[in-house]
């Protein structure tokens, strides 16, 4: 198995704002024009993606966005995303490659939710790497990091994810 750093040369990947590394690897030329601005500010491409790598206890930190965001597992050891929605209850999957454990090698956060992740064993030499795929595409303007106070009193039963990821 490759380690991190093959992974991070290869494919160019440079640190990402919420942790992790990333690069984008895809734009779509044509877009939505959103002039409604209830979501979106101004236009978005159809959608976009990137190649991200967690390693060790690197996590990516607890976020949200205003579009679905795809996660497919590649390469590496085990990762689990946590999902905490504007409405309804927690949850998560792991992507990996050990279906009898549950893990899954594709899945999706709902727009609008706030969402991170971090290796299932986050030991040194550990690593994920995964796309994800958004769609309308990401832009930064759409891009914010949770209140761990506001996540702490809406979502009490998960205070220790919220506090690794926060």
């Amino acid at each position: 198995m490759q380690k991190a750093e093959f992974w991070i040369e290869s494919l160019q990947l440079a640190p990402h704002p919420e942790g992790g590394y990333y690069r984008e690897t895809y734009r779509s030329e044509d877009s939505y024009p959103f002039t409604d601005a209830t979501r979106f500010n101004g236009p978005r491409s159809y959608a976009t993606a990137i190649h991200y790598l967690l390693q060790g206890s690197n996590c990516s930190k607890l976020h949200k966005i205003h579009s679905d965001e795809l996660w497919f597992f590649h390469a590496g050891q085990a990762l689990k995303v946590h999902i905490f929605p504007e409405v309804g209850k927690a949850s998560n999957f792991t992507l990996g490659l050990a279906p009898a454990s549950g893990q899954v090698v594709q899945g999706v956060v709902p727009k609008e939710s706030w969402f991170g992740a971090s290796l299932v064993t986050p030991e040194e030499k550990n690593y994920a790497l995964v796309s994800c795929v958004v769609a309308p595409g990401f832009d930064f303007r759409d891009f914010s990091f949770a209140d761990r106070n506001s996540l702490l009193q809406k979502f009490p039963r998960h205070t220790e994810i919220i506090e690794r990821l926060t």
